[in-house]
């Protein structure tokens, strides 16, 4: 079964390292070795991840003999986001929702201690 862009992007950010690497190259390009720098782990994992990222369309690679910068590519995240963001409005809803129904809870208790205070 194909799998489609949204699902690369959403298993690329699943793992901790590559969501750290994608805020280091927020900043700028660069090379394997700066991005291993942060982590106990050799070039070649740095490099499985960034393959990953690649293959999810969040990083691209240069080809300058051999410098091969990794930079940053935010188009797969806005896609992502936009879908998430379908979501976040759904919720913004419910929880206006729940909101009014506190409210109306609040206020037939207010009414409620009103009349028992007159009574009294």
């Amino acid at each position: 079964m194909p799998v489609d862009r949204l699902s690369r992007t959403f298993a690329a950010l699943a793992d901790p390292t590559r969501r750290a690497i994608l805020a280091r190259l927020s900043e700028g390009e660069a090379t394997v070795g700066q991005l291993a720098e942060p982590f106990a782990m050799s070039f070649a994992a740095v490099s499985k991840h960034l393959r990953v990222l690649e293959q999810a369309g969040l990083v691209s690679r240069g080809r300058d003999a051999q410098y091969r910068p990794a930079r940053l590519d935010a188009r797969p995240l806005a896609a992502a986001s936009e879908w998430i963001g379908d979501y976040a409005r759904f919720w913004a809803e419910s929880f206006d929702t729940l909101g009014s129904y506190l409210d109306r809870l609040q206020n037939n208790k207010d009414s409620k201690t009103t009349e028992e205070n007159e009574h009294d």
